[in-house]
């Protein structure tokens, strides 16, 4: 199952290293790729994950997360 989700205040490597550390955590995830740019986190989990988890991982790392999954 693929997620995209908006995160807000990433602006640099190490604000993605942070975002794509505590997300890799979260049960049934196999890839992260943060798109800087676009504020977009592109999540590969073997099944859905829910939103509360994902919003947790996100503040965890120091970031917001804006809105629901795409």
């Amino acid at each position: 199952m693929q997620s995209t989700y908006q995160v807000r205040g990433m602006t640099c490597g190490h604000c993605a290293q942070a975002v794509t550390s505590e997300l890799t955590t979260l049960p049934g995830v196999q890839t992260v790729e943060v798109d800087i740019e676009a504020g977009n986190v592109t999540i590969v989990s073997a099944e859905a994950l829910s939103n509360a988890a994902v919003q947790r991982a996100v503040d965890e790392a120091g970031f917001e997360l804006a809105g629901t999954p795409a």
